[in-house]
């Protein structure tokens, strides 16, 4: 499976990114006929899908509770009614299969009292429907995908940095990627590829992402021409640890925690009166957000309590939460609640895609965050997107296999993709002055998070235009001190930051023009209602001319009509 690498290399089928997204895209590609291999700039077990920790989504009717229909309607509604309700049925349809699957594989999923796969509510839905492994669901996954993996012997370029896509005249015919622990530029010919490289919440300094999450795919799939689509929209999620930013399962308020403000206050009484902690994520990260902001809050943060839990079911329900909070905040939650506060963690836009995963570009598909099919619209619903990993990577795989294999003789690179790749890297490597990489990053996260965060405004949207601009200028000159080839993490945090400078203009010009409040992008002061009328369309955003083109396109809608939305 691993060894020697040569320059180049030909698969049928490339998958960039070896999270949930990919395995599972590469996986289902293998099955289908095609030579597959992996990509990554991780170990496969170490990718951000493992901090996923409440649950996956799937209506299995348990009880009689649920089905996928008012899976839909919720999803549908969460979105704030700019999800694709194609996908979205889609999705909702074909969840519980991919749930059966998922078990049969090896994934130990807890059970309730009758033997049936426990399910928990999570925020937004009608029902209890997250299936889950105590709090560690995303790592379960991680490790079962893996073992498929495995089991078909699919090859991994563990350890690779790829970071442009080479396109022809006949679509993708490949990357270009730097060998992490080797050193040089190999050059990745296929003939079909898959982007399944995660978020992009590196582009704040608040986040529950993983420093990997720079957004690569996004990026590399702008610069190669493609549409990204509703980039504005970010999630904030409710319950992130101080002051670390670490993820607090939304599973925690599923199964009864609660958010208490500095006066001891049950506080979302006044913004979700009947879900309470359960609304939907942005409900309620504007809920604290604004505690925070009128003083209601405990050293800028508010207060999570699980001390009524009791010891048994912390212990088999919440053990990694309360690892998180003891090693990270010197916590104990069965004594006292734990300070959390919104950060950035999910973003809903992405490369623009089918329910196939099919770009504008032949043979460029994308599954996972990275993606926009629109299933999430303006928010995210919890526990949607580790399902949207495994329902979409399957059906990206399936769908570049089936394109691959359609194609006759090997997949092969122009030389000079990788000459001028290697150029590229060379003149960066070379420069002797400038400024180094992280103090544009930190200004960029920092910024970011006052600028563009929970609640946006068009003066400091305006401003972070500006500021990014100038940012942008600074990078022209960055500096990379590293000279050398093997495990050259100053070169590989030169290029992400590229990537999220890119990203960042296309967020903020993308939430500018859109002049409403609807699910993550809240405009209270100048724009505090959803416009349906004018607003109820997706945005695009593409590179003309080192800068960007922002154009709409309609929302499909199914069966349910824009409502107003209440919790």
């Amino acid at each position: 499976m691993y060894g020697p690498e040569d320059v180049e290399s030909s698969h049928d089928v490339l998958v960039i990114g070896a999270g949930c997204a990919g395995m599972r895209a590469a996986i289902e590609a293998h099955d289908a006929g095609a030579d597959v291999a992996l990509v990554s700039k991780l170990h496969p077990t170490r990718s951000h899908s493992g901090a996923a920790r409440g649950g996956i989504n799937a209506a299995l009717g348990n009880a009689g509770e649920d089905s996928p229909e008012r899976h839909a309607a919720d999803t549908v509604k969460g979105s704030d009614y700019l999800g694709d309700q194609d996908a979205i049925e889609l999705f909702c349809a074909e969840a519980p299969g991919d749930i059966y699957q998922l078990e049969r594989w090896g994934a130990l999923f807890d059970r309730d009292d009758e033997g049936r796969l426990a399910q928990r509510a999570f925020g937004g839905a009608g029902a209890p429907r997250t299936v889950h492994a105590a709090d560690v669901s995303g790592h379960v996954l991680l490790q079962v995908l893996y073992e498929q993996l495995l089991a078909r012997e699919i090859r991994v370029y563990e350890e690779y940095f790829a970071w442009r896509l080479v396109v022809g005249a006949t679509g993708c015919d490949g990357v270009l990627a730097w060998d992490l622990a080797r050193g040089g530029v190999r050059a990745l010919a296929a003939k079909a590829v898959i982007l399944a490289t995660g978020g992009s919440g590196r582009v704040y300094c608040g986040s529950t992402n993983a420093h990997a999450c720079t957004g690569d795919g996004m990026a590399m799939a702008l610069r190669a021409g493609l549409p990204l689509e509703d980039l504005e929209f970010v999630q904030f999620h409710p319950t992130t640890l101080v002051p670390s930013g670490l993820l607090v399962t939304e599973a925690v308020r599923g199964e009864g925690g609660l958010l208490l403000n500095a006066k001891g206050e049950r506080f979302m009484r006044r913004y979700a009166p009947e879900a309470m902690e359960l609304a939907s994520r942005d409900v309620v990260a504007r809920a604290e957000q604004t505690e925070i902001d009128e003083g209601r809050d405990v050293n800028g943060s508010l207060l999570l309590d699980m001390r009524h839990f009791g010891r048994e079911k912390m212990i088999e329900r919440f053990h990694g939460t309360r690892d998180l909070a003891l090693t990270y905040a010197g916590i104990d939650p069965l004594e006292q609640p734990i300070p959390v506060r919104p950060g950035a963690h999910y973003h809903m836009g992405g490369v623009a895609t089918d329910v196939d995963g099919r770009s504008e570009i032949e043979n460029v598909f994308a599954a996972g965050e990275v993606a926009c099919v629109s299933l999430h619209g303006a928010n995210r619903l919890g526990g949607n997107s580790l399902m949207e990993t495994i329902v979409f990577g399957r059906r990206a795989g399936r769908a570049a296999a089936e394109q691959a294999l359609k194609r006759s003789g090997s997949a092969g690179l122009a030389p000079s993709a990788r000459v001028d790749g290697e150029r590229e890297l060379a003149r960066l490597l070379e420069r002797h002055q400038g400024e180094r990489p992280s103090r544009i990053r930190d200004e960029l996260g920092a910024s970011m998070h006052e600028n563009f965060g929970v609640f946006r405004e068009e003066g400091g949207m305006r401003r972070q235009l500006e500021l990014l601009e100038n940012l942008r200028e600074r990078y022209r000159h960055v500096l990379v001190d590293d000279r050398g080839e093997i495990f050259n993490s100053d070169l590989v945090q030169a290029l992400e930051l590229g990537y999220q400078l890119d990203l960042a203009v296309c967020m903020v010009s993308a939430g500018l023009e859109r002049r409403e409040s609807r699910g993550a992008h809240s405009r209270p002061k100048d724009f505090p209602a959803r416009d349906d009328e004018n607003f109820l369309k997706h945005s695009l955003v593409r590179w003309s001319n080192d800068w960007l083109d922002l154009s709409w396109k309609p929302v499909t809608i199914t069966k349910w009509q824009p409502q107003r939305r209440t919790y």
